[in-house]
């Protein structure tokens, strides 16, 4: 864990909501002169705090009217099986977020898809044929009330 002090946290939430403001406003905003602005948000991204700058896609606009959760249980609790499951789950387009998680359930996948035949199709290449998933059951979101990517600091 990084000891960030209330500058650091301050340009990080500042830059999660806004990743394209320029340095002069982002100095601005936080208190400081340009060059130890850029200073520290060159810090947090080679510190790996920062890991990525991207852009978020409407999925509606863009045909991915359907969000899908998904519970995952295997036959064991075996780490082959488990390590298995989780790159077939990077290699699968529509899963946008996978978690091995505790519980009644090992795994819970979080899927953008277009239609139901194509979450359909989903199912029968990546899940019903896997002979170490015990079964899955699907949840489908009616809309997404929340959704944010920002971490609170």
């Amino acid at each position: 864990m990084v000891n960030l002090d209330r500058i650091d946290r301050s340009i990080l939430n500042i830059l999660q909501r806004d990743d394209r403001i320029s340095n002069q406003n982002l100095a601005e905003k936080v208190g400081l002169s340009p060059p130890a602005c850029l200073r520290r948000v060159r810090r947090l991204r080679d510190e790996g705090i920062i890991m990525a700058e991207v852009a978020l896609i409407d999925p509606r606009l863009v045909g991915r009217y359907i969000n899908v959760i998904v519970e995952v249980e295997m036959v064991r609790d075996q780490l082959d099986i488990y390590e298995a499951f989780k790159r077939k789950m990077n290699s699968a387009p529509e899963v946008t977020q996978c978690y091995q998680v505790t519980g009644e359930v090992d795994f819970m996948l979080i899927l953008m898809v277009e239609d139901m035949e194509s979450y359909e199709t989903f199912t029968r290449k990546y899940l019903s044929t896997d002979a170490n998933l015990s079964k899955f059951r699907t949840l489908i979101s009616l809309r997404r009330d929340k959704f944010s990517t920002a971490i609170p600091l």
